[in-house]
């Protein structure tokens, strides 16, 4: 499946900032009134930790649609690395608008430049292979496609977006269809163009997979052995996938044995936020 890029997500972006401030402001924000509306401020946001830095539209946006009249005047770009301390970007404008947004911007940035060092840091350990380091569905509900493109950012690569995208036909699709092949010819009736994947838990469900046509086959859980064995077995005829209780003491091996991709759903789910921290001057 092809990576998201920051092009496809303009409306998306609109949409993620919109709600947070519509939650963090709501009618108004009460504090912000306490400073007078002409009071014109300065404010530096640094980053207090190393990080692979995700999410500059989403903050540029949030001053956008709360203040055109603020000015974001960025050190680093979305991909690249900073060091702690490190400023990452200047804003200029009505004071009022820089401490309301404060909050909302810096939400985006810190979760989405978390995704992204997360992503390098795997990307990293595997470098020199050929495998691909893939996303999963395990995102934060409103913002899947905000931490898929971070993942972009820290050199992994994108799985399927939805449900909708790509059929990924389990072990309970599999049975209620009636067996692998069943659940992928169906599949071609009612999409012929979307990618087909299917899990397996043994060699035999591969080589049914492989004789029924599919154009992923995911092992799931299948030891480094199997996973060898099924790579000399497919020969380029599907593209394979490991999956399961994959962590970083393993994910070397795994990358090693010749598989296409390898999916980790912590690249998303399990992320600590980057501790982030502006500076005010009037």
């Amino acid at each position: 499946m092809p990576n998201l890029t920051l092009a496809e997500l303009g409306a998306e972006i609109q949409a993620n900032v919109r709600c947070a401030l519509h939650e963090d402001i709501g009618s108004g924000d009460i504090t912000a009134q306490l400073i007078p509306a002409e009071r014109q401020a300065r404010a530096t946001i640094i980053t207090r930790e190393s990080a692979v830095i995700a999410g500059t539209a989403w903050v540029d946006e949030v001053f956008r649609q709360l203040d055109s009249r603020v000015s974001v005047r960025w050190q680093v770009a979305d991909g690249e690395r900073a060091s702690a301390n490190q400023a990452l970007f200047h804003l200029e404008g009505p004071a009022r608008a820089l401490l309301s947004g404060e909050r909302s911007a810096l939400n985006f940035l810190q979760s989405l430049s978390a995704v992204a060092t997360r992503s390098q840091h795997f990307a990293d350990m595997v470098r020199g292979t050929a495998v691909k380091l893939l996303d999963t569905r395990k995102t934060l509900p409103g913002l899947r496609l905000a931490q898929k493109y971070a993942v972009t950012c820290g050199g992994c690569h994108n799985h399927r977006i939805g449900l909708y995208d790509a059929f990924l036909i389990k072990e309970n699709h599999i049975a209620a269809c009636g067996g692998i092949a069943q659940a992928i010819a169906s599949a071609r009736q009612i999409a012929p163009g979307k990618p087909v994947e299917v899990e397996v838990e043994s060699l035999a469900e591969l080589q049914q997979a492989l004789d029924a046509g599919a154009n992923i086959i995911m092992l799931d859980e299948l030891s480094l052995g199997d996973m060898r064995t099924a790579v000399s077995l497919t020969a380029g005829r599907a593209k394979l996938e490991a999956s399961g209780g994959i962590n970083e003491s393993t994910l070397r091996t795994i990358a090693e044995t010749g598989v296409d991709y390898i999916s980790i759903g912590s690249l998303t789910k399990d992320i600590k936020a980057i501790d982030l921290s502006m500076r005010l001057s009037l």
